[in-house]
């Protein structure tokens, strides 16, 4: 290992760079020393608070934890009655609720039991929940008589 380039980290684009223009003097003899280091991009701000809606589709987690609240304010039940319940945290299932927190399909069968639901109930509500929001997102964008690739298909595909 060099020393030369030992706390020196390697940054790789993630969209081409443009090649900066060469100036028109002539070139000094350079000497091949080693190969030249790929540009450096200014990190992702990071996640920022929700957006309005743009038609966008919602991910899974949110549509998942909507049906989790909806049915356990239904059952006019606590977060922490469920929670106790499911044996998983109260914070955690709050998390995942709202959506900010991917549960696993084991967590997901704790929670939708507690609820009296089985794991195939709570994923078909979810996928509704789905369809509905594809397919008003696609209303507000075409014509409602033009077929689109939401409303021909309404069947749930999870893979592992």
């Amino acid at each position: 290992m060099s020393n030369h380039m030992a706390n020196e980290a390697r940054v790789i684009p993630l969209r081409p760079v443009a090649a900066p223009e060469r100036s028109r003097t002539p070139a000094v003899a350079e000497t091949p020393a080693r190969a030249p280091r790929p540009p450096v991009v200014a990190p992702h701000p990071g996640p920022t608070a929700p957006a309005a809606p743009t038609g966008k589709e919602p991910l899974w987690r949110d549509l998942v934890g909507d049906v989790l609240r909806r049915e356990r304010l239904a059952q006019e039940r606590t977060l922490k009655d469920v929670a106790d319940a499911a044996r998983i945290s109260m914070p955690y299932l709050s998390e995942v609720e709202r959506g900010r927190k991917e549960a696993s399909s084991e967590v997901l069968a704790a929670a939708a039991r507690a609820l009296g639901l089985g794991l195939t109930e709570l994923l078909s509500l979810a996928q509704r929940e789905l369809t509905r929001h594809t397919r008003a997102g696609s209303v507000r964008g075409r014509s409602a008589a033009t077929p689109t690739s939401a409303s021909r298909y309404d069947g749930m595909c999870l893979a592992a």
